[in-house]
């Protein structure tokens, strides 16, 4: 990483906007490399990912390998893949499961992220509002977005998010994993077959 990057990845790992807000305290988490050629654009860690640290060290983690065809030593290696939420730390839950991620996260970080990551060539794009930040899909809903994917390929993919508590949508949906995860799969073994040829 250049210097600058070093220097920014300090600064938003410092952050401390939100902490006030947070039941678990500030802790953002993220993996963040300029030169990554993908990006997964997901919604805030979950309390697990909280202790860990590590983005994705949960079952959300494992089914989204899975449905990119790759392992984790591939999928966290940042100069491959980037990882940011748009809520860089943990909100908090509600009654139907986590809170949404805070406003001000995004509007602070997204875009001097995005700035940085040059050579992207695909940003898979999980849950609503990691849609609506990266497609601008306001209110649609989440299965259509899904299913309208070649509008935004092959550059962008939405995707449901990969939680447990998506399985129930993706009995209801078997289209999702017949054509839409071969597809991601391909698209992403051609991106990385060409970083490392």
């Amino acid at each position: 990483m250049t210097t600058d990057s070093e220097a920014f990845v300090a600064e938003v790992r410092a952050c401390r906007r939100c902490e006030p807000a947070l039941p678990l305290g500030a802790r953002p988490v993220f993996q963040f490399d300029p030169r990554a050629r993908i990006l997964i654009a997901g919604q805030a860690p979950g309390t697990r990912v909280h202790a860990s640290g590590v983005p994705f060290d949960d079952p959300s983690g494992e089914r989204l390998r899975a449905w990119l065809g790759i392992d984790a030593t591939v999928f966290y290696d940042a100069r491959r893949i980037a990882l940011l939420p748009m809520g860089l730390c943990y909100p908090g839950s509600g009654p139907s499961g986590d809170l949404p991620p805070r406003p001000e996260c995004a509007a602070t970080w997204r875009a001097a992220f995005m700035a940085r990551l040059t050579q992207l060539e695909l940003t898979v794009v999980l849950g609503r509002y990691a849609m609506g930040y990266h497609l601008g899909v306001g209110a649609q809903p989440l299965t259509e977005v899904v299913r309208g994917w070649r509008a935004h390929w092959p550059a962008l993919l939405p995707l449901p998010h990969p939680s447990p508590r998506n399985n129930r949508w993706l009995a209801r949906n078997p289209w999702f994993e017949a054509e839409v995860v071969p597809a991601l799969r391909a698209r992403v073994a051609e991106i990385l077959a060409s970083r490392d040829g």
